[in-house]
């Protein structure tokens, strides 16, 4: 298993989450595509890069 943050299950886990919003987002009605798509993937995306970001951190 990879050391630093990509070896946390939960990073791990957070890449499932992403990888779900994704497949969700791409079921959504058209009219939701732009606003709520966008902000579902930032969100996800999110979770993954404040995982690195505190890691780093060391707090």
């Amino acid at each position: 298993m990879p050391k630093g943050f990509q070896g946390l299950e939960v990073y791990q886990q957070a890449r499932e989450l992403r990888k779900r919003v994704y497949t969700l987002v791409r079921q959504l009605p058209p009219e939701e595509k732009y606003n709520l798509a966008s902000q579902m993937r930032r969100a996800a995306l999110s979770v993954t890069n404040n995982i690195a970001e505190g890691h780093g951190s060391r707090s």
